[in-house]
C-alpha cells in the first residue's frame, strides 16, 4: 500500500488540521449572511435603485462612504461576541443597565415600522402574480404572518437556509441586468443632465437612502445573537478570525450590489422621465420593469419571483431578528434565566409582528411613506446604537489584541461625527421648511 500520509505524519497531521480549519469556517458562515439578506431587501431593492433612477451616478460616492463608516459598528456585534463568548446587548448591560433599556425601547419602535415597511413591499410584489381584488395591505398583512409562522414552525435553520439561497439568485439575476443595461446603453436622451442632489431640499431623501443603507446598525445585535444559534445548529462556536470572514464577505457583497442596483436605476430609468410610484402595486410593476426592460421581456415571471423571494426573505429576517434582540433584551433588564429566551422569542415575535400588521392596516396611506417614515426613524436611532457598539468593543472585558485599534477608532468617530452632521441637517430642513 502506497500511501504518502503515513510516511510522513506531519504532512498527515497538516492536512487534517487544514481539512478541520475549512470544515469550521463552514460552520461559522451565516449570521453575516443573514445580516446581508435583511440589508439588500429594503436599501438596496428599494433605495439604491431609486437613487440611480433619479440622480444617476451623483450619488454612488455617498452610497459606498455609508458602508465604509458603518461597517466597524456592524463588525463589532460578531467581534464581540467571538472574542467575549458572550452577546453584545451582554456588553451593554456591563455598561450599565440603562443602556439595555435604551436598545430596547429603540427596538420596540424599530422592529414594528422596519418590519411594517418591509412587509408592504413583499406584499406589493406578491400582487404582481395577479391576486385580482386582494389589496397590497391585506397581503402584506398576509405575509408578516406567514413570516411569523414558518419562524416560530423552522426556527433558526430554515433561516440559515433560505437567505443563503435567495442571495444567491438575486445577485447572479442582478448582476445579469446590469450587464444587459450596459451593453443596450442609457436611456437618457444625448447629453442629458439631470437634477442635482447637492441641496438642502434633497436632504430628506439622503436621509432615507442612508437609514437603511446597507442596514440600521441595530442589526449588528442580530449577528451576535445569531452566532450562538449557529453554534447551536452546527456544534462549533465561531473564533474571531472565522466570524471575520462572514463579515467580511457577506458585507462586500452588500456594497458591491448596492453599487450594481444605483447601476440598473441609472441604466434604465435615469432621463426617461419615469418616477417611482408610491403605490404599492405601482411600485412593485416599475421594480419588475426595471429587470425586465433589459434582460427581455420573457423573463418578467422570473424577475417577479426573485424580487419576491428577496423581500419575503428580508421579512422573515426581520421578523426573527428583531425579536430576537427584544428577548435578550428582555432577559438582560428583568435578571430572567437564559432557559426562558426561546418562550419570551415567541411572545416577541407574536407582539411584533401584530403590531406591524396594525401599523400597516391602520396608519399606512401609501407604500413610500411608510418606508420614509422607516428609514428616517432608522437612521435618527443609529448613531446613538453605533456609540454604545463603539464603548462595548473597547471595553476592559475584551482581550485588548480584539479591541478597536487606530483605523477602527478612527472610522467608527468619523461615521458618528457624519451621521449626527446628517441628523442635524435633516433636523434643520424639517424645522424650517427648506
Amino acid at each position: 500500500m502506497n500511501d504518502s500520509s503515513l510516511q510522513n505524519p506531519s504532512a498527515s497531521a497538516t492536512s487534517v488540521e487544514g481539512a478541520s480549519a475549512k470544515a469550521n469556517l463552514l460552520k461559522a458562515l451565516g449570521p453575516g449572511i443573514l445580516v446581508a439578506c435583511a440589508a439588500v431587501g429594503g436599501s438596496h431593492l428599494v433605495w439604491s435603485t431609486r437613487a440611480g433612477a433619479e440622480f444617476g451616478w451623483s450619488l454612488i460616492f455617498l452610497i459606498i462612504l455609508a458602508n465604509f463608516l458603518k461597517f466597524p459598528f456592524f463588525l463589532y456585534g460578531q467581534r464581540y461576541t467571538a472574542a467575549t463568548g458572550e452577546s453584545l446587548l451582554d456588553g451593554y448591560k456591563r455598561l450599565g443597565v440603562g443602556y439595555v433599556w435604551t436598545f430596547l425601547l429603540i427596538n420596540v419602535t424599530t422592529a414594528t415600522i422596519n418590519i411594517a415597511g418591509v412587509g408592504m413591499v413583499t406584499g406589493a410584489l406578491l400582487k404582481g402574480y395577479g391576486m385580482g381584488e386582494a389589496s397590497v395591505t391585506v397581503l402584506s398583512v398576509v405575509m408578516i404572518a406567514l413570516c411569523t409562522a414558518m419562524i416560530l414552525l423552522g426556527h433558526y435553520k430554515l433561516l440559515d437556509r433560505l437567505s443563503k439561497t435567495v442571495m444567491i439568485i438575486l445577485a447572479l439575476c442582478t448582476f445579469a441586468a446590469v450587464l444587459f443595461a450596459m451593453c443596450r446603453g442609457s436611456v437618457a436622451p444625448e447629453g442629458y443632465v439631470g437634477p442635482s442632489p447637492w441641496n438642502l431640499a434633497t436632504l430628506p431623501f439622503m436621509v432615507s437612502l442612508l437609514g437603511w443603507m446597507p442596514a440600521p446598525v441595530d442589526l449588528s445585535a442580530w449577528s451576535s445573537l445569531w452566532i450562538f444559534s449557529r453554534s447551536k445548529d452546527t456544534g462549533h462556536f465561531a473564533t474571531v478570525k472565522e466570524t471575520s470572514v462572514d463579515f467580511y464577505l457577506s458585507y462586500a457583497a452588500t456594497a458591491v450590489l448596492a453599487v450594481a442596483f444605483v447601476a440598473l436605476g441609472r441604466y434604465v430609468m435615469f432621463g426617461s422621465g419615469q418616477s417611482f410610484s408610491a403605490s404599492g402595486t405601482g411600485f412593485a410593476f416599475q421594480l419588475v420593469n426595471l429587470y425586465s426592460a433589459t434582460i427581455g421581456d420573457w423573463s418578467r415571471w422570473l424577475i417577479l419571483s426573485c424580487a419576491f423571494l428577496t423581500m419575503f426573505s428580508t421579512t422573515i429576517t426581520c421578523v426573527d431578528g428583531y425579536p430576537r434582540a427584544l428577548a435578550a433584551s428582555t432577559l438582560l433588564v428583568a435578571g430572567r434565566q437564559a432557559r426562558e429566551f426561546r418562550r419570551i422569542h415567541q411572545i416577541w415575535i407574536v407582539a411584533i409582528s401584530l403590531s406591524a400588521a396594525i401599523v400597516v392596516l391602520y396608519f399606512v396611506k401609501d407604500l413610500m411613506q411608510m418606508l420614509v417614515f422607516a428609514t428616517v426613524v432608522s437612521f435618527v436611532t443609529s448613531p446613538i446604537l453605533a456609540w454604545i457598539n463603539l464603548r462595548v468593543m473597547s471595553g476592559a472585558n475584551v482581550p485588548e489584541k480584539h479591541r478597536p485599534g487606530l483605523f477602527l477608532r478612527i472610522v467608527s468617530w468619523a461615521g458618528l461625527a457624519f451621521f449626527a452632521i446628517m441628523g442635524l441637517g435633516y433636523l434643520y430642513v424639517l424645522l424650517s421648511g427648506v
